[in-house]
């Protein structure tokens, strides 16, 4: 792996032969945190310049102020459609043009690194280092963050789906290629369907997509079912602080074939499958079988009960618990730390919950960004956090 010269920094960092950037961060990386973040025309914010330091970071203000838009602009810098899961075109500020931007300036162990995504006409793009790369899968391999909302308070009572994309966002921080394997799988899904539904496909064409369906389909199938043995053993021994324990399997089809057959033949029966379902998926407009309906089910060890059927509170637990022990492994495994979104976190936690969580993320290092509409719930922080305001998508430093 040859090097250059990075920023003008003394030294060399390593080049990644494929893509001609730095091989840092994600692989092994250290600690990495934003040191500067600017948006352009992003939600409310028509510019944006904020500097922050690797310290976790406390952002109060009303509802409405703007906070979670910062949120939700960071979790553009990994990929996928962000945290709300927004398409491109609801992005960008009224008023302000279709076009937006995220930029940040990430602090790593081997030097800065700049990374940035924004829409340009009617695509997203993606900078490294001023260089325009090809795939926003790409971005995993620099940068890994994770998030709660309040939203996702309800993920282990709803359907499946937003399931599967937080199995795959932890996935992502374990294995970067994992994103391009989903976006392929369903992409292929999708051209498969299209044709189904319109009639035009051949065999030959509709053979090949379901070649790349079944290949990809499996690979994400095992790294699901990998990530989920891994972290559900992690979380088996220890869970932070007064946070539930928890147990976690992937149920599924092609999640059933891989325990009981090779990989191989588990691509050839997906493969066949597909083949004999192809009348039947033409007639419904949907894809009957594939890891696209696999589920993430979760246990809360402590009370040998599914997630679903716990408390509210102890949802809340679960899924805090999930995120922190996923962090940690990644820091045992990789060497790298995720930059942590905590969206309104303090405010349905009890006191020695709430100072659990700062416990556990100031001794993770991690820079975990948190959100919430009184301040004074992160008063025990202390110096050891820096303090924002937002008001009317203007965001002040605290004193």
């Amino acid at each position: 792996m040859r090097t250059t010269p990075l920023n003008g920094l003394a030294g060399m960092v390593p080049i990644r032969p494929d893509t001609g950037l730095p091989a840092f961060a994600v692989e092994g990386g250290g600690c990495v945190s934003l040191s500067r973040l600017t948006l352009t025309d992003f939600r409310g914010y028509r510019h944006l310049r904020l500097e922050t330091d690797s310290r976790p970071v406390v952002v109060a203000g009303a509802n409405g102020a703007g906070k979670t838009n910062l949120l939700e602009a960071i979790s553009y810098l990994v990929p996928g459609r962000g945290l709300r899961g927004a398409p491109l075109s609801e992005v960008a500020r009224q008023g302000g043009g279709p076009e937006w931007a995220v930029a940040a300036s990430l602090a790593t162990s081997d030097g800065p690194l700049e990374v940035g995504t924004g829409q340009t006409g009617d695509k997203r793009t993606v900078r490294i280092n001023g260089e325009t790369v090809r795939n926003q899968s790409t971005l995993a391999e620099y940068l890994s963050v994770h998030w709660l909302t309040p939203q996702m308070d309800r993920l282990f009572l709803e359907g499946p789906q937003a399931r599967r994309r937080f199995l795959d966002r932890l996935v992502f921080s374990a294995d970067p290629a994992h994103a391009g394997r989903v976006a392929g799988y369903e992409h292929a899904m999708r051209e498969r369907l299209r044709l189904l539904r319109d009639g035009q496909g051949d065999g030959a064409w509709l053979s090949a997509l379901e070649d790349t369906m079944a290949g990809k389909g499996v690979a994400v199938a095992a790294a699901r079912l990998d990530m989920a043995d891994r972290l559900g053993a992690f979380c088996a021994r220890q869970a932070p602080g007064p946070f539930p324990r928890a147990a976690l399997a992937v149920e599924g089809t092609v999640e059933g074939w891989l325990a009981a057959m090779p990989a191989l033949e588990a691509e050839d029966r997906l493969r066949s499958a597909l083949a004999a379902r192809r009348s039947q998926d033409g007639q419904d407009g949907a894809t009957g079988i594939g890891p696209h309906r696999s589920d993430l089910a979760v246990r809360h060890l402590g009370k040998d009960q599914a997630a679903g059927l716990c408390s509210t509170g102890e949802q809340k637990g679960l899924l805090l618990a999930l995120v922190l022990a996923n962090a940690r492994l990644q820091a045992a495994e990789r060497g790298s730390l995720p930059i942590l979104l905590l969206d309104e976190v303090a405010a349905h936690l009890d006191s020695v919950r709430r100072q659990a969580l700062f416990d556990e993320l100031l001794d993770l290092k991690a820079q975990a960004w948190m959100t919430g509409t009184d301040a004074a719930l992160f008063a025990p922080l202390g110096a050891r956090a820096q303090f924002f305001t937002v008001e009317d998508a203007a965001v002040t430093a605290a004193h």
